[in-house]
This record gives structure tokens, sequence and C-alpha cells, in this order.
């Protein structure tokens, strides 16, 4: 899939990772391969498949989207701000002490956040108990948790997953961005997640792959969940590229996160979103 994985940005993404950059250089410092390789991900859940009211967030039938990678926040963020969650004047005042926006996304705090997260492992379980609580509720609302490929080193998410299937969850989804670099090295160097296809349909999931930064491709895929009338709980496997749309960090670890930004990587990264 590496080849298809080669698409061209257009002008709403390029937006997107704008609002992405213009916290990064605010703060001098952020998770930036981690928020690019999810912008159209979010993008699409929010344009096309999910219900949200972003004058009344808490709105009971809204559909759920939990951001378990919480690292990756600042994509979240940039949607949010383009839906009119906040003010995107926040971007400017990002990690500050008087910002709603952390480098961990906070529910009490950001409009639209469903869930603090961030301590990796705990995003799905919480979309787990959300999932069923809605369908002993007989609501028609989906939960969509994002996870990262990294995360999925953790043994909580295998026990949701085996409740997932006990109860039947077919209003979850769960959304693997799978851009094959963890922290500090690429997956398969870490704990290796191959088979992953196989790893979830063992454990009784509906499994589809596709490109993570293909609209269409990702639109449809979401649609079908969306309208399918399943008793499983579904995964989307999303290869994507981390650092997607800036060439000096597409698949490069050293870009994980950043705790400051030389003079000449600001050169790179404004010349690159421009």
């Amino acid at each position: 899939m590496s080849k298809e994985l080669k698409i061209k940005l257009d002008n709403r993404s390029k937006t997107l990772r704008k609002y992405i950059v213009r916290a990064l250089l605010s703060a001098n410092r952020g998770h930036f391969g981690s928020s690019m390789s999810l912008v159209e991900i979010l993008r699409v859940l929010y344009d096309d498949i999910i219900l949200f009211d972003n004058r009344n967030p808490k709105y009971e039938k809204r559909d759920r989207v939990i951001l378990s990678k919480g690292h990756g926040c600042l994509a979240l963020y940039s949607i949010l701000a383009d839906k009119n969650f906040f003010n995107k004047k926040e971007f400017d005042k990002y990690c500050s002490l008087n910002s709603i926006l952390g480098g961990h996304p906070e529910s009490h705090k950001v409009p639209g956040v469903e869930a603090s997260t961030g301590a990796l492992g705990h995003g799905l379980p919480i979309a787990v108990g959300i999932a069923l609580s809605l369908k002993l509720k007989k609501s028609k609302s989906k939960v969509y948790v994002i996870v990262g490929d990294g995360e999925l080193n953790e043994g909580s998410n295998w026990e949701a997953m085996m409740s997932a299937k006990k109860y039947k969850l077919s209003n979850l989804k769960i959304i693997v961005d799978y851009n094959k670099i963890q922290s500090y090295d690429f997956v398969k160097n870490v704990i290796d997640l191959e088979p992953l296809d196989h790893k979830f349909k063992s454990f009784g999931f509906d499994v589809s792959e596709v490109n993570g930064h293909n609209i269409k491709e990702l639109r449809k895929n979401f649609l079908q969940f969306k309208k399918k009338n399943s008793k499983k709980s579904s995964v989307t496997i999303c290869h994507t590229i981390k650092g997607k749309g800036f060439k000096m960090a597409e698949n490069n670890p050293v870009w994980h996160h950043k705790n400051s930004f030389s003079n000449e990587e600001i050169k790179l990264i404004e010349k690159s979103i421009n």
C-alpha cells in the first residue's frame, strides 16, 4: 500500500495543517508527525460522517469521537476549531498557562473533546464503555475511537476488544492510525504488529484497510459502517504517513515530537505549508 499513500493534499487538508503549524510554532514544541497523519481521518469524520452540534457539544444524540492517541490532539483541535467549537485564536496560546489547548486533550477544558486521553491504551476501553451504555439506551449514536499503532502494544486495548465482542457492540468503530512509527523508532523494530488484520479478525471484528489520506476511500469506508446492519464491531486500518505533507518529516521518527524548532526547520515548515 506504500505507493498508494503518495496522494496530493487538497486545499482543505492544507488549511487544517496550517492550524496545526500555527500552534506548534506558537509554542515552539509539540507532536508534529503524530498530528499530521491524522488530519484526513478526522476531516472525513467531521465533514461527512458524524452527527454533532458545536453550540451544544454534549448534545445527547451526537456521535462520539474519541482520540485515544491523545498526543496527536493538534489534529483534533484543528478540526474542532474549523467547526467553530472554539475560537482559532486559541492556537496562538497553545500550551501556555492561560490556554485551553494542552499537549494532550482535556475534556473538561476543550469543547468537543469527549475524553481526556494520552495515557496510551485507555481510549478504547472508554469507548467500549460508552458504546455499551448507548446500546443499553437503544441509542442510534455511533462511537469512533482512533488509536495509534504503537498504542496497540498496550494489553488494555485487547481486553477491551474482548468485551466489545462479548457485548456485540456494532455501534463501535476502531480506527487505527497505522503510520508505522511509534515514539523513537519504527513499529516493526519495537513490537511488530503484523499480521495486524488477522489479529483483529481473531477477536471477531469486521476488518477493512484503506489509504488514510484518501478522502474518497475514507468516506466510503466510514459511510458503510454508518449504514451497516451488523452484530460485530468494526475496525478500519488506515495506512498513513507520519508527518504527511512535510517532506523532511515524513516517515522520520525524529519528527514524532519536537522540543523546539531551529530557524532552518521553521523555514522548511513554512515553505512546505505555503
